[in-house]
C-alpha cells in the first residue's frame, strides 16, 4: 500500500511527477498549465522579485486554479509547491514563508539547509514539506526535521545537483524511509518516469523538460539552446554560485568564458539574499537530460506526451521479460 500522503496526492495526478522549481524560468503561468495539466507545479518564491511580487504572484496561481476547479470539477488541477532557499544568506525567507502562510500553500519544497525551523512554521498551517538531498547525510538531517518527503537530487539532475547514481542514493535511502520520494536525475521521457517509479520511488522530478516550454520564463535563446544540445554539452561547476550545478556550456561560452578553464569560485560567490546581483543571469542551467528534449511545446502536449511515453513503456515490460517462465 502506498504512503498516505503518496496516495492523497495521488488521487489528483495524471502522472507521478512533481515539477522542479527552475532559477528565473518558473513563474505562475508554468505552475498553473503544470497543475492543470495533473502534475504538481512548483516554483522558486526567489523568482519573485521584488519581494513584494510574491504575493501578487501566489494570488494568480491561487485564482487560476479556482477558476479550474469550476470549470471542471470532476478533473481539478494538482496541488502546487513553493520552493524556498534556506541558505542563511537568504535575508527574505521569513518574509516568504509569511506570505506562504497566508495562501496556504500547500507544498513547500525547502534547500540547501536542514528545515527545522521551516517545518513547524509549514505544518502550522497544514501544508507539506519535501526537502531536496544529495547524500544520505542530509536525508537523515531532513527526517530528523520533520519533513514530510524528500527529494533526491542525483547525478545529472539540472541546477545544484548531486554527484550520486539515483541507483545508489535512493536504495540507501528507502532503507530509512517509507514517505514520499521523488526522484531527479536526467528525466525527460515518461519511460524514465516509470524507472523512477520502478526503482522505488514515489514521484518523478522533472525540471528541464520544462524549459522548452510556451509557458516557461526562460529566454528563446535559452529554450532553443537546450533543444539543441546533447549530454556533454552540460558541465558541471560551482563556479556560478558557489555549489555545484550543471550549466549549458554553450552559455557558457557566449558570455566569454572558457567552459573548460573555469577559475577557482570565489568564498563569497554562495549568495540567496535580497542583494544578490545577478552577473551570471545569461549562463543557463540544464540537466543531462537535454538530449532527448527535442522541440518547444506547451505544458499540456508535454504532459501528454509524457504520459503516453509511460503508458507504452509499462506495456513494454508486460511484452518482454513478464512472460510465463521467466523469473
Amino acid at each position: 500500500m502506498p504512503h498516505p500522503l503518496v496516495e492523497q496526492l495521488y488521487r489528483d495526478l495524471t502522472l507521478p511527477v512533481i515539477a522542479a522549481p527552475m532559477f528565473i524560468v518558473s513563474g505562475p503561468e508554468l505552475v498553473v498549465a503544470q497543475c492543470a495539466s495533473g502534475i504538481v507545479g512548483s516554483m522558486p518564491a526567489l523568482n519573485a522579485r521584488p519581494q513584494s511580487l510574491l504575493a501578487q504572484w501566489l494570488e494568480q496561481i491561487d485564482s487560476g486554479l479556482a477558476g479550474l476547479r469550476k470549470a471542471r470539477p470532476q478533473c481539478p488541477p494538482a496541488p502546487y509547491a513553493i520552493n524556498h532557499i534556506i541558505h542563511q544568506s537568504n535575508d527574505r525567507l521569513q518574509d516568504d514563508l509569511a506570505v506562504c502562510a497566508e495562501h496556504r500553500v500547500p507544498i513547500i519544497i525547502t534547500s540547501l539547509r536542514a528545515p527545522g525551523e521551516v517545518v513547524e512554521k509549514v505544518h502550522a498551517w497544514g501544508g507539506r514539506v519535501f526537502h531536496d538531498v544529495t547524500t544520505l547525510r542530509h536525508a537523515r538531517k531532513a527526517l530528523e526535521a520533520g519533513v514530510d518527503g524528500l527529494i533526491l537530487v542525483c547525478s545529472g539532475a539540472g541546477g545544484h545537483a548531486g554527484t550520486l547514481s539515483p541507483f545508489a542514493l535512493l536504495g540507501e535511502v528507502r532503507k530509512i524511509f517509507d514517505g514520499p520520494i521523488a526522484l531527479s536525475g536526467a528525466i525527460s521521457r515518461g519511460q524514465d518516469i516509470l524507472a523512477a517509479r520502478a526503482m522505488g520511488a514515489d514521484f518523478a522530478y522533472v525540471g528541464t523538460r520544462f524549459i522548452a516550454s510556451t509557458e516557461a520564463r526562460a529566454q528563446e535563446a535559452y529554450k532553443n539552446m537546450l533543444v539543441q544540445s546533447q549530454a556533454s554539452d552540460i558541465l558541471y561547476t560551482p563556479f556560478f554560485t558557489g555549489i555545484p550545478g550543471n550549466y549549458l556550456k554553450p552559455s557558457i561560452s557566449a558570455a566569454g568564458l572558457d567552459p573548460d578553464n573555469l577559475p577557482a569560485p570565489q568564498p563569497t560567490a554562495t549568495n540567496f539574499g535580497s542583494t544578490r546581483s545577478k552577473p551570471w543571469k545569461d549562463i543557463w542551467g540544464a540537466g543531462q537530460g537535454v538530449g532527448n528534449i527535442d522541440s518547444i511545446e506547451d505544458v499540456a502536449h508535454i504532459v501528454a506526451t509524457l504520459r503516453q511515453e509511460y503508458l507504452q513503456g509499462c506495456a513494454a515490460l508486460h511484452d518482454g521479460f513478464a512472460q510465463p517462465g521467466i523469473a
